[in-house]
């Protein structure tokens, strides 16, 4: 590297740790255990349904589906979502001016982060978070304030609900101060799958309309829940006001990897976002945003989402079954498709060769290892998702992921059934 240090790359990429997805993949690509069962990374093992591949299809014959679409979205989808949406919220969304197409929900996030973030500006986040928030934040200067979901004092002896997780409302109006822009809320939430109360968010959209702070409201996994759920915008108008919705086709349609996106929200909040996806990517793919028009288009008449809420609870309680065999406690999901387990009463051996880059994290980094090399099965440390001050809420847990055919998670269970000798 040159002495004058102009290829000295950027703080904001140089400074961060191997990050857990690099871990975990590399490991699980490693281990002799072969094949490897992931339930790490949440994507699906299994397609999108043929009505929806279908369109994917026929889209790809279309001249003007293989050309830039409008930078704020195709007119077809932007429609079919305020058409899917407009019955929650008791009135009619304009497709032209309150939704706006993303590559994917994570670039719809940043591109919300970079219309009102400035730096000095503070981005309030619950502890456990989804990871690219933290970069996306920091990418336009942000300064994160963290509060903490508090998980429930029995986890390591007893199952119980994911609504377990509470706020300390308190902690949460402390961390509240004149600078701060926004707060990021992610319902159903991953990792944990609570799902906030309808009271919890009057609660927080109280204190954001006291304080003119936006909401981002992460609904991604908003039609996979199994408790009564409740949107952020729909609480009142003044909520509404403040409130930016995220939403996800890939988690919507098991199509993780087309990567298409969608905020919703008041027209003089989405047209910054719009301008500022604009200048990120100028516009999304367009055969693909077409196939999710006719998703959302036919999804209703399909059965589709009755399907998946059933299908995904189904494959949650199978999966599940093992931890009771196993007498290890969990968080009984109220939506999504990961489940935390704790794993406090997994003793490790003492002189485990743990690699340097894994002992010197949190505990759940090592059991994450540990479960990859000698059970052949990977899942996600949940410590990733917490500030250093706080990973030791989350030491004992480990995520997996169901969203799988129900062939790989039987062999995760009867894999998992091996941890029997460790357990004390």
């Amino acid at each position: 590297m040159s002495g004058s240090g102009k290829l000295k790359p950027a703080a904001r990429v140089s400074g961060q740790k191997q990050d857990v997805w690099s871990i975990i993949n590399e490991a699980a690509a490693a281990t002799p255990k072969q094949p490897i069962v992931n339930m790490g990374q949440g994507f699906f093992g299994y397609n999108p349904p043929d009505f929806i591949l279908e369109a994917a299809k026929k889209a790809l014959d279309r001249v003007d589906c293989n050309q830039y679409s409008p930078t704020k979205g195709r007119p077809r989808l932007k429609r079919a979502i305020a058409d899917a949406y407009s019955p929650f919220c008791g009135r009619k969304i304009d497709p032209e001016t309150e939704v706006t197409i993303t590559t994917g929900a994570n670039e719809g996030m940043l591109s919300a982060f970079m219309a009102f973030v400035e730096p000095g500006d503070e981005v309030i986040v619950f502890e456990p978070f989804f990871d690219q928030y933290i970069s996306n934040i920091e990418m336009p200067g942000g300064t994160i304030k963290y509060v903490p979901l508090h998980p429930p004092e029995t986890g390591a002896t007893k199952t119980s609900s994911a609504a377990d997780w509470t706020i300390d409302f308190d902690e949460l109006e402390r961390a509240m101060t004149p600078r701060t822009k926004m707060i990021v809320i992610n319902t159903p939430h991953n990792p944990v799958g609570k799902v906030f109360s309808k009271e919890e968010l009057e609660k927080i959209g109280d204190l954001c309309v006291k304080n003119e702070v936006i909401i981002l409201s992460d609904e991604v996994y908003d039609r996979l829940y199994y408790v009564p759920f409740t949107r952020m915008s729909t609480l009142s108008p003044e909520i509404e006001r403040l409130t930016l919705t995220v939403g996800s086709a890939g988690k919507n349609f098991y199509a993780t990897g087309w990567r298409v996106g969608w905020l919703m929200g008041p027209a003089d909040l989405i047209k910054y976002v719009s301008a500022a996806h604009t200048r990120i990517c100028f516009s999304s793919v367009s055969p693909l945003q077409e196939a999710c028009a006719v998703g959302f288009e036919q999804a209703e008449a399909e059965g589709f989402w009755t399907q998946t809420v059933r299908e995904t609870k189904a494959k949650m309680d199978r999966f599940n079954e093992v931890w009771g065999e196993l007498g290890l406690p969990y968080s009984e999901p109220d939506g999504g498709y990961f489940v935390l387990v704790n794993m406090k009463k997994v003793k490790l051996p003492a002189d485990y060769p743990f690699p340097a880059h894994v002992a010197s994290r949190p505990r759940d980094f090592k059991l994450a290892w540990f479960l990859i090399q000698e059970m052949g099965v990977a899942a996600i440390p949940p410590t990733e998702f917490y500030t250093e001050g706080n990973a030791h809420l989350a030491e004992d847990y480990i995520r997996f992921a169901v969203c799988k055919e129900d062939e790989v998670l039987e062999e995760a269970k009867e894999r998992l059934r091996g941890l029997k000798k460790y357990i004390q």
